[in-house]
């Protein structure tokens, strides 16, 4: 049965302005129906980190054309399945050409699943520790230069995780997939998309 997450459903027409990724059609797919649509649940946050930790020193883009890829190699990012791997899984993992060939970001990703299974085992959900570190009232920005790569949230948020045994999900990281994962909305002002999500969603709150 295949478990690849859904997509969440469109928020509407195609916006004519966009924060990024005008001119290629799944990046603007990405951009309209994904960045900063809440995510409230813990196997669609394990991926989304994970994606992210695999993104650094890399572009989203490239990742996002090899999504598919690491989501077939990595179970659908079942955390479950991927607390059970080992080396001979990192092995086979890093003769997968479809995904980003780095043992240490391969490593993060079970050492992630078995952290994330612990704090299940103690009663603890990522989506609860995520969304506790939503700031109160986020900011919007005119000009994506304006837009922080971290913020005091996201460093509370990657030692908690790292606290956890969380691995590769630094203060930066964890602001990428807090802004992928709507806990702030950082689509720009003149961005139809950020108008959407307020009146869709209302203001971010824990699960």
């Amino acid at each position: 049965m295949d478990q690849t997450p859904p997509l969440p459903r469109p928020l509407g027409p195609a916006p004519v302005f966009r924060c990024f990724g005008a001119g290629d059609p799944l990046y603007e797919r990405y951009h309209d129906e994904e960045w900063g649509v809440p995510v409230r649940d813990d196997r669609g946050l394990f991926e989304r980190f994970s994606l992210e930790a695999f993104q650094s020193g890399l572009s989203w883009i490239t990742i996002l054309r090899k999504r598919e890829a690491f989501r077939a190699a990595f179970a659908g990012f079942d955390p479950e399945v991927l607390a059970g791997w080992g080396e001979p899984d990192v092995t086979r993992l890093l003769a997968d050409a479809g995904i980003v060939r780095n043992r240490s970001k391969i490593e993060a990703t079970l050492a992630n699943a078995r952290a994330l299974r612990d704090l299940h085992a103690g009663g603890g959900s990522l989506a609860e520790l995520v969304w506790s570190h939503a700031p109160p009232t986020p900011d919007a920005a005119d000009v994506l230069e304006h837009v922080p790569a971290r913020t005091p949230e996201s460093v509370a948020l990657a030692k908690a995780l790292k606290k956890l045994g969380f691995r590769f999900v630094g203060p930066t990281t964890a602001y990428a997939a807090m802004q992928a994962c709507g806990i702030v909305n950082d689509h720009l002002t003149a961005c139809p998309v950020r108008a959407r999500l307020i009146s869709r969603s209302g203001p971010p709150a824990p699960p």
